[in-house]
């Protein structure tokens, strides 16, 4: 396997009641990321897998609690096998880490909005996210093509709350007009397909 520049993965804890639900709201979160020497360039070259390797991240995406011993069974491997094989996807950057996902609304955040932003003229863009970062109801940022410059994700205690962030807080930014986009529910949310191209 062609081997790429590796990165620290710091994962957090995360505690339940009930063990087997927090297995269940791990699912589908190993992440894959594309990535090169250059840290602003996120395209890499199309990694082809082996049937062990396929076996393993789509056990994993599916409950990425799930242990080796189990997966190793179902593949007729020693655990020790499986447990080299993922540490040889993690060395090569095809998964990144492993995270927790938390129900939002359990602490308190009921509204989920996307907010269109375009900066103001002559503003560098990494001023802009940087100072995006500063803001914690923002979960995620991206820089597109089309009419904004970038689209945020913002998790919300209440309707009032986006307005106070919109209104107030991100008055103070460089940025020249939003849009806001309220989500009523998530239809789905699914890791890519795992497979080899013919």
């Amino acid at each position: 396997m062609q081997r790429y520049q590796t990165k620290q993965i710091n994962t957090g804890n995360c505690t339940t009641d009930d063990n087997r639900n927090w297995s269940i709201l791990l699912s589908n979160h190993i992440i894959f990321r594309k990535k090169t020497t250059d840290a602003k360039n996120l395209i890499m070259a199309r990694q082809h897998f082996d049937k062990l390797d396929l076996t393993i991240l789509n056990a994993l995406c599916d409950n990425a609690r799930t242990p080796y011993l189990e997966i190793a069974r179902d593949y007729g491997v020693s655990g020790a096998a499986v447990h080299q094989r993922v540490q040889r996807l993690i060395a090569g950057n095809v998964i990144s880490g492993s995270h927790c996902t938390i129900e939002p609304a359990t602490l308190g955040f009921h509204v989920v909005a996307y907010v269109g932003i375009n900066s103001k003229p002559g503003t560098p863009l990494e001023k802009l996210l940087g100072n995006l970062a500063e803001i914690k109801e923002i979960t995620e940022c991206h820089v597109v093509t089309g009419r904004y410059d970038v689209i945020v994700k913002i998790h919300a205690r209440s309707n009032e709350d986006i307005l106070d962030l919109i209104q107030n807080r991100m008055r103070t930014l460089e940025i020249a007009n939003t849009e806001t986009m309220v989500s009523f529910r998530e239809a789905f949310n699914r890791h890519l397909p795992i497979e080899n191209e013919d």
